[in-house]
């Protein structure tokens, strides 16, 4: 794996000397590209970002690990509903923490067609709100990397994360660039679903979205898959807290997730 990223380094390298990334590369030309080899989706691993003695970001008065377990719950019921033939598993269905190497592990044994982390976002002014889903690549901004950085530190947790991840370094700037390109067989129909995510968001729930996104997060950089990470939004913009710790916000969130996730499948399978 080392190996397979240094060469990807090298040529990242080259490319930034001519202002070329693989970023600009694949959002650009995402939509002329053909789909993966992926026909059909039987079994999706849903993941609530965070949990038990990781409870991601705050809001004034809620956690995202929970949040972001409701929304899950409630997007996997819908799909079991929708679609009793598809397998849902979930890597959590309480508030316990679970090793982000065993998250993807979990999609990886059960061989899942699709993975989606759903996460809530923070930020230094209370004035963001809205939505942004993410696929695994190059970090084209500061603020991805950021977002990236912090989703990635609770790694830090973990017993033994440096044998896990092959010595990586959440606070390295260099460790996220070495990583971004793992994902490249899965990236054309990761990209295809963040950007009917958010295109859900914006339809659905009415928000601002900020729009599909590429960083590196570890626990999409070792699912063999399409995977997203959806940020559902900002607990610390208060009127954003207040919105996803309801109900109404919930299944408002989930039901645009599921509507985009219905529109891949029947994409991809006809």
């Amino acid at each position: 794996m080392l190996k397979f990223v240094k060469g990807f380094l090298i040529i990242t390298w080259i490319c930034s000397l001519s202002g070329f990334t693989f970023q600009d590369s694949l959002v650009e030309e995402s939509a002329n590209q053909p789909v993966s080899l992926q026909t059909r989706v039987r079994t999706v691993v849903l993941d609530a970002g965070h949990g038990g003695k990781d409870p991601g970001c705050h809001g004034a008065s809620n956690d995202e690990s929970k949040i972001a377990l409701k929304i899950v719950l409630e997007l996997g019921e819908r799909i079991k509903d929708e679609y009793p033939e598809v397998r849902v598993i979930y890597t959590r269905t309480k508030n316990v923490f679970v090793d982000l190497h065993e998250r993807s592990a979990i999609a990886n044994r059960n061989k899942a067609d699709l993975f989606i982390s759903v996460h809530c976002n923070a930020h230094h002014s209370s004035k963001l709100a809205g939505t942004e889903t993410y696929t695994m690549g190059l970090h084209k901004t500061s603020s991805n990397l950021d977002v990236a950085k912090r989703e990635n530190s609770v790694i830090l947790q973990e017993a033994n994360y440096e044998k896990n991840y092959n010595g990586f370094n959440p606070n390295s700037p260099l460790g996220h660039i070495m990583m971004a390109n793992y994902q490249s067989a899965f990236m054309m129909n990761s990209l295809k679903l963040a950007q009917k995510i958010e295109k859900q968001f914006k339809q659905k729930t009415e928000r601002h979205s900020y729009g599909v996104k590429q960083a590196g997060f570890l626990v999409l950089w070792e699912t063999a898959m399409p995977s997203v990470l959806v940020e559902s939004g900002f607990l610390t913009n208060k009127n954003e807290e207040q919105y996803l710790a309801s109900q109404s916000g919930q299944n408002e969130v989930a039901e645009a997730i599921f509507r985009a996730f219905k529109s891949y499948k029947e994409e991809i399978e006809n």
